[in-house]
């Protein structure tokens, strides 16, 4: 099956000769030893993993191989391919973005894996960015894959040891990331509840953020709900106004974020090591390690115009004025019902919290990036590389292709530097938990804490009966009073004196002029395009300043 995307062409490896499977150790690109495909060759190939002898011989080949690419013998795509079709894994290498505001770069490609999406490489022509999104890939894979086939091809190997390493290669161990993560998933959730068992229904809704490390895939955040608050804007930034679970998810990612940029600007090398940060060789601002990368699960479709029937497409031909106001728009929440922002039912009263559909606040993620505007003083846009969605709500992925990728192509020239357009690897798989449960209870937790906290959606405020309470005003640990707290924290550790002199939340927020810049494109944008008005809080909701 290939992932959504532009068009490929090329041989399959599924159409070369079976004699042709295994090439001698001493095989080169150019003299007919391996038949490698070319550059633009897509590989869809599933095939039964070798036997226990076939995959020690696999292991020497690789090491063989490996050891030539490391010594510059033969390049990275090639020797991407060549691991692919040893271990009878799929492989894409995939135009993902173009970036035609960042200069000299002009082409966006990554290599995708049995669903498991790398680094996107970046480069003046296709060529040179495929071969970028390969080496970063194989930057990944290589450690692992030489840590497997360092086994003598003299030395018997013990029954278990044959059996551990022909798992290593059929991928019997290496379930693809669409297996893993809702497993991953259920198994945190369900270990966070068990001493809670009166909140364990709330799984239904759950999304997730997952953090993938050379090969480790870790759960770093996660959030449950169905609603948004029911009460007016305040000016005291300790009421939550949207609790969708996704929502939940991101803010407890974002104090995740916070937690490791204390961690890099901390002066100890130990926690900066530890840090999942890395200086940017190309400004002063801070990146991910190039190991990592980030992916969200959703256990059920977003609400807004992820949810459009199947058959629908981005086509006048196709599909009606009537049906792109109110299904392809933009969406809004009032007290957990969504509306089209051209519905004439949105009409509401001004005591009434307004909030963009979750589907459309992904869509915005995937340009501004995830961080939010605070941390983007430190960072550059963090993106998401992959969405995996389950449940019975979903049939297939059209939905979500159409609201996060298809409505914002184009923006990218558009957008300051380091912005752009990311288009995530979509896919369905199963539910990691069934639905269910109170519509208007939201859990949030990420790594860093100790417990689950539980907190009243419509209310915007914490249980009494939460397993953690961050005071006796019952103010989420989420909130925007908190998040200020830590961004002024991080501010003083890195020490940025002119991040500590904002007057308010909102002031601190503004100060941020690239990530202010691009939500500006990306609302004009949107409304350029026919999608509607986005809709903002009160500006009366950001005037705190403590």
């Amino acid at each position: 099956m290939l992932p959504a995307g532009g068009a490929h062409r090329g041989a399959r490896f599924s159409q070369i000769p079976r004699k042709n499977i295994h090439g001698p150790p001493g095989f080169t690109t150019q003299h007919g030893g391996w038949p490698f495909p070319s550059e633009d060759d897509n590989i869809t190939q599933v095939a039964q993993g070798p036997g226990p002898r076939a995959a020690h011989s696999a292991g020497r080949e690789l090491l063989a191989l490996i050891q030539r690419y490391k010594k510059g013998g033969v390049h990275a795509v090639s020797t991407l391919h060549h691991i692919a079709q040893v271990l009878h894994r799929s492989l894409e290498l995939k135009e993902t973005v173009t970036t035609g505001n960042t200069p000299g770069l002009c082409f966006a490609f990554c290599a995708i894996m049995d669903g498991v999406q790398y680094g996107t490489g970046m480069g003046i022509t296709k060529k040179e960015a495929r071969l970028r999104a390969a080496e970063l890939a194989l930057r990944d894979l290589l450690p692992c894959l030489e840590a497997s086939s360092q086994q003598p091809a003299d030395s018997p190997l013990p029954p278990h040891k044959q059996l551990q390493l022909c798992r290593a290669f059929s991928g019997e161990n290496q379930n693809p990331l669409s297996e893993q993560i809702p497993v991953a998933v259920r198994e945190m959730l369900s270990a966070l509840t068990k001493n809670h068992p009166e909140f364990s229904e709330c799984g239904g809704t759950v999304a997730a953020f997952i953090l993938q490390t050379s090969g480790k895939l870790e759960v770093v955040a996660l959030g449950t709900g169905n609603t948004n608050t029911r009460t007016r804007s305040t000016a005291s930034g300790r009421v939550l106004h949207d609790s969708h679970s996704v929502v939940a998810a991101r803010r407890a990612f974002m104090r995740f974020l916070y937690r490791h940029l204390l961690m890099f600007f901390n002066q100890k090398a130990s926690l900066q090591e530890s840090s999942i940060f890395e200086r940017s060789t190309s400004s002063p601002l801070l990146v991910f390690k190039s190991h990592v990368s980030l992916h969200l699960y959703l256990n059920q479709l977003p609400k807004g115009a992820a949810q459009i029937p199947p058959g629908r497409r981005l086509n006048p031909l196709s599909i009606t004025a009537w049906e792109v106001n109110n299904q392809v728009s933009l969406h809004c929440t009032v007290e957990g019902k969504v509306f089209s922002v051209f519905s004439p039912s949105l009409e509401h009263s001004s005591s009434q919290m307004v909030s963009m559909s979750a589907t459309d606040k992904i869509t915005q993620w995937q340009v501004l990036g995830i961080q939010g505007a605070l941390i983007s003083h430190f960072t550059k846009p963090v993106y998401v590389h992959s969405i995996f969605a389950g449940g019975s709500s979903c049939s297939d992925t059209h939905g979500m292709e159409i609201a996060v990728c298809q409505r914002v192509e184009g923006i990218t020239p558009r957008l300051p530097r380091d912005y752009r357009m990311l288009r995530p690897h979509i896919s369905l798989v199963t539910a990691a938990m069934t639905s269910g449960g109170p519509q208007t209870l939201s859990l949030n937790w990420n790594l860093g804490d100790s417990t689950l906290e539980a907190v009243d959606g419509a209310e915007g405020r914490t249980l009494e009966e939460s397993p953690f309470k961050s005071s006796p005003a019952l103010a989420s640990r989420q909130c925007k009073a908190a998040m200020l707290s830590r961004f002024t924290r991080v501010a003083k550790e890195a020490q940025r004196q002119e991040l500590l002199s904002t007057v308010s939340y909102r002031a601190a927020k503004m100060m941020a002029k690239p990530y202010q810049e691009a939500k500006s494109v990306l609302k004009s944008y949107l409304l350029q395009q026919g999608y509607g008005r986005w809709e903002s809080k009160p500006p009366l909701s950001d005037q705190f300043n403590g």
